[in-house]
């Protein structure tokens, strides 16, 4: 029924796309593909091999060639069966926990700026949607990606309650950070999100809005539910 329906969701950092996403994948048997940790895993390597991660500003003025450099990078999911969920997998190395660290959300957004790595990240996004049953959360999913998907989220939530998620995360895992920290690293994600030059975070015109400000997962998930639904009996076909 649902083989080949495809699930855009963009929004904010730490906004809870990719659990939403997971729960959505989960509930309709698709596949999910997380695109943010495509680009953290890049700036796992980057940061690994002393490439250069430019400041927004420095971008024009820079003439490193990136692409012999992505072309070392090889980036897979493979299912964890301890979860049951994909992790991302860097060169053949589970790098899924490594990737979710907080030096890697500091440079993340600087490296998703750099041309040469949307554009070879969203060349192997799309390859994965070719054949459709997918759910990918990230930025530009919905106006890059998959501007024809059958569904687009956008998710947004108050940038205070998503410091707290990301706090109280960050703190179970045994990352040592203060509020003061994660409340900078969130700001700071949204300005460069929306700010950078290639392929900016935005909301694309038939994107459904969810704001989860005060919405628990189940609720995020059952609303998202009845959207496929009314979606569905709006054009009279099955998915």
């Amino acid at each position: 029924m649902h083989s080949r329906l495809i699930i855009a969701i963009d929004g904010y950092s730490s906004c809870g796309k990719s659990t939403v996403a997971k729960a959505l994948a989960k509930r309709l048997g698709l596949q999910y593909i997380d695109s943010g940790a495509m680009y953290r895993a890049v700036t796992l390597y980057f940061m690994k091999n002393n490439i250069p991660i430019p400041f927004p500003e420095q971008l024009q003025n820079m003439d490193f060639n990136f692409e012999p450099v992505l072309d070392k990078i090889h980036i897979d999911f493979r299912v964890n069966p301890s979860t049951g969920l994909s992790d991302v997998h860097l060169n053949g190395v589970d790098v899924e926990k490594e990737i979710r660290s907080m030096a890697i959300s500091e440079q993340v957004s600087h490296v998703s700026a750099i041309k040469a790595v949307r554009v070879r990240l969203v060349e192997l996004q799309k390859k994965a949607g070719m054949m459709g049953g997918l759910v990918m959360d990230g930025r530009d999913i919905g106006t890059v990606v998959f501007p024809h998907a059958d569904l687009k989220l956008f998710m947004k939530a108050d940038p205070m309650v998503r410091a707290e998620r990301r706090f109280k995360e960050l703190s179970l895992k045994g990352t040592k950070v203060t509020m003061e920290e994660v409340i900078n690293n969130v700001v700071g994600r949204d300005y460069e999100d929306t700010h950078r030059e290639e392929s900016p975070l935005r909301k694309a015109n038939d994107s459904f809005i969810l704001d989860n400000t005060h919405l628990t997962q189940e609720e995020q998930v059952d609303i998202v539910m009845k959207e496929i639904v009314r979606l569905k009996d709006s054009i009279k076909q099955g998915f």
